[in-house]
């Protein structure tokens, strides 16, 4: 091997440590983050409450915080089509008297990219200009880049809902949790890249000519 061939070797090594090292930074970063999330119940109320299916724990958490009265209305993203707001209570084992009215599913999200979509063309129609976001904690990150793009002008209040199975504070004792959490950061990494590529929306939800 030359000269010139081992210290390209060598620059070649240097990168890869590099974005290894980058990457395991920021991954760091990101499970700090989930650590960190606040659970507690924000006293401050919003126009909605934006459920987005797919964890244990979110559509009961959306449904308090409208019976609460932390909201107008309750609006849920990504249900599986023949659900309606009847089976939804039930299957959430929730049914206080009178809110049956006061949400609305959504049935064109297939990831979380639609899910922002689809809330933002629903806010729009009813008005609505900020939301209580209700998802698992560990996917509230990347919700909040999707939701922050497809809505710039409106106020969107994180209410992260902690997951059962996922275990972060001892990260290091589980490899499924480790995988996952990988993943979704390689995820947010992704979404990252495509809000500074693709150009904003021309309009938010709640803005008006």
């Amino acid at each position: 091997m030359t000269a010139r061939s081992r210290h390209a070797w060598r620059i070649a090594a240097v990168a890869v440590l590099a974005v290894a090292f980058a990457f395991v930074a920021g991954f760091a970063t990101f499970v700090s983050a989930i650590q960190k999330a606040d659970v507690s119940l924000t006293a401050a109320g919003a126009d909605a409450v934006v459920v987005l299916t797919g964890g244990a724990g979110r559509v009961v958490e959306g449904i308090d915080l409208l019976a609460a009265g932390r909201a107008k209305k309750l609006f849920v993203s990504g249900v599986d089509r023949g659900v309606d707001v009847a089976a939804l209570l039930a299957a959430a084992r929730r049914g206080p008297a009178g809110i049956e009215c006061c949400i609305a599913l959504g049935y064109g999200a297939d990831d979380t990219a639609g899910n922002a979509a689809e809330t933002a063309r629903w806010m729009d129609a009813e008005g609505f200009a900020s939301l209580l976001l209700v998802t698992t904690d560990w996917h509230m990150p990347r919700s909040l880049i999707e939701f922050r793009r497809a809505m710039p002008k409106a106020t969107i209040v994180p209410r992260p809902v902690p997951s059962p199975t996922v275990h972060v504070d001892d990260l290091w004792r589980w490899p499924g949790s480790t995988q996952l959490l990988a993943g979704e950061y390689i995820k947010v990494l992704a979404a990252l890249s495509r809000v500074r590529l693709a150009p904003l929306p021309a309009a938010a939800p709640g803005e008006r000519s």
